[in-house]
C-alpha cells in the first residue's frame, strides 16, 4: 500500500522506513540514572511497605477516588521532584505511594504538594 510520507512528502510503500524520519534518542540524565540504582529500589520498596501498598489518596477518598482500597499500579511519587532538590531524593517525608492515576495528577500539580507532604508525614508518624 502506498502512502504519503509525513517526513519528506514523497509517496512510499507503507513499510518503507524514510531516511528523513528523525531518530529519537532518550537522553540519560542524572535523575533517570538514579531510578535504576539499588538505593532507589530499596527505598521504593520501603515506602510502598510503609504505606501498605495502598494509594494514599484513594484510601482517604480524595480527588475523584473510585476504589478506596486501591492497591493496583502503586508507584512511589517524589513530592518535591528530584530535578528540583537532589538531596530529598531518598527522604521518607518526600515520598508517598500513589496509584498511577493520582501519580499523574500529582505530577501535573492537580494535587497540592503541601497536602502530599502532610500525608507522607502522617505515614511516617504511624511507622
Amino acid at each position: 500500500m502506498l502512502r504519503s510520507c509525513k517526513y519528506c512528502g514523497k509517496i512510499h510503500d507503507s513499510k518503507y522506513q524514510c531516511s528523513e524520519k528523525p531518530v529519537r534518542r532518550k537522553t540519560r540524565t542524572k535523575q533517570n540514572s538514579f531510578r535504576s540504582t539499588e538505593a532507589w529500589k530499596r527505598k521504593s520498596l520501603d515506602i510502598r511497605t510503609r504505606d501498605n501498598y495502598l494509594c494514599q489518596i484513594c484510601i482517604r477518598k480524595l480527588y475523584g477516588t473510585t476504589r478506596q482500597y486501591n492497591n493496583r499500579e502503586i508507584e512511589v511519587h517524589h513530592i518535591v521532584p528530584v530535578s528540583e532538590d537532589w538531596d530529598k531524593r531518598l527522604d521518607n517525608s518526600n515520598l508517598i505511594s500513589l496509584c498511577s492515576r493520582h501519580h499523574e495528577m500529582a505530577e501535573a500539580g492537580k494535587i497540592p504538594r503541601m497536602e502530599l507532604m502532610e500525608l507522607a508525614r502522617r505515614q511516617e508518624d504511624l511507622k
